[in-house]
């Protein structure tokens, strides 16, 4: 074999290897991305769920207190009319 047919067969190996060695090294760096950004998504509906739940207990302490306020209304207006 000529020299520069070896010479042109190893650079064609060592082609392919670079650029298979650079698939392998993005497709890890993309896979540990992905990675991360499921562990912020699932931080994210864990908190949101939290929030929902927070914000169904204080509607529905709003609409306890609404209804406190309604009777002390209708007591204080009893006690008004009483007082005429």
């Amino acid at each position: 074999m000529e020299a520069s047919i070896l010479l042109g067969i190893l650079s064609l190996f060592g082609s392919l290897a670079g650029t298979f060695g650079g698939i392998m090294t993005s497709n890890r760096l993309t896979g540990y991305r992905i990675e991360q950004l499921e562990k912020k998504v699932d931080a994210f509906a864990e908190n949101h769920n939290d929030i929902t739940a927070r914000v169904i207990k204080l509607e529905d302490n709003d609409k306890l207190f609404e209804e406190k306020i309604k009777t002390t209304n209708q007591r204080i207006d009893g006690l008004v009319s009483s007082a005429k």
